[in-house]
């Protein structure tokens, strides 16, 4: 009975296998593309990493990354624990968008697909002057 069972399991089982290897391979995305989150909330925002006063990445839903850069400086974001999105009615976070931190908007000039944060350990390295590990 077992040995049935487990034969049926199995024969259940092999279509699906079938199915994930004839999907084709996910190109990788572009980065430096104007991009935009539609509807950014905290379930389409997922982190956030302030560059100093001058950008912030943003990670969406599904793990891609964003680079926004400011039209000026941004004081206080990398010392912020929060941050809001003001929109402007448009309902999508994008070069248009402004970045709102203790009260303070901060209006961003370009927002792009991007890689992830440098790690910290990338940006000792980067202090130090030895060249970032390439991922």
């Amino acid at each position: 009975m077992k040995q049935k069972l487990a034969l049926s399991l199995a024969a259940m089982l092999l279509p699906l296998s079938a199915a994930a290897a004839t999907e084709p391979a996910k190109e990788p995305r572009e980065l430096g593309v104007e991009s935009s989150i539609v509807f950014p909330s905290d379930s389409t925002i997922r982190n956030w990493q302030a560059d100093r006063d001058r950008g912030i990445w943003i990670e969406g839903r599904r793990g891609e990354w964003y680079y926004g850069t400011f039209a000026g400086i941004c004081r206080d974001i990398d010392f912020a624990q929060a941050i809001g999105v003001e929109t402007r009615g448009a309902g999508r976070l994008d070069k248009f968008a402004s970045i709102v931190v203790r009260g303070e908007r901060c209006l961003l000039s370009s927002f792009v697909t991007s890689a992830p944060p440098p790690s910290k350990r990338d940006k000792a390295k980067d202090i130090m002057g030895e060249k970032p590990a390439a991922n």
